[in-house]
């Protein structure tokens, strides 16, 4: 698949790519990369995707998200809830997305805009990334797994 080409699942770029996977009434998201940041940004680029297509979304502004946990399963839950929230109460969508690790802390950006429903045209909306399906692995070939459930 090129650079950047939409597959019926998700999207794979030269940093990693990201898809949804079904479960239920819910949506599973998942990143992968080279780096664990990698697939955390992935995943993030899959909760946006979740509610409209990325294309629609212009990076006119820039929020800052840090959040630590005990292990990256945990960290991955809070980094999606932290965005979750950040969707919700700046009413915003996010197209880009920086991550840094350092220890069990991770300090995020992410770039986005406003929600303009006739342009964005949401078809759900996030309410909390979940334990279920959780992951943050690292596979045989060195790349970075990173998925869970989001309850929409």
């Amino acid at each position: 698949m090129a650079d950047g080409e939409q597959s019926p699942s998700g999207r794979t770029s030269a940093s990693g790519a990201w898809c949804h996977f079904h479960h239920g009434a819910d949506i599973g998201v998942r990143g992968t990369g080279p780096t664990r940041e990698a697939a955390f940004e992935q995943a993030a680029l899959a909760l946006s995707a979740i509610v409209t297509d990325l294309d629609r979304i212009a990076e006119r502004s820039a929020v800052e998200v840090a959040c630590e946990a005990p292990n990256d399963a945990l960290l991955l839950v809070d980094w999606l809830n932290a965005l979750i929230y950040r969707m919700a109460v700046d009413h915003m969508l996010f197209r880009r997305f920086e991550v840094r690790i350092e220890g069990r802390r991770l300090v995020g950006r992410a770039w986005g805009e406003a929600v303009d429903r006739e342009r964005h045209e949401p078809a759900v909306e996030p309410k909390g990334a979940t334990f279920t399906a959780l992951a943050v692995d690292r596979g045989p070939d060195g790349s970075w797994r990173a998925q869970c459930i989001v309850d929409v």
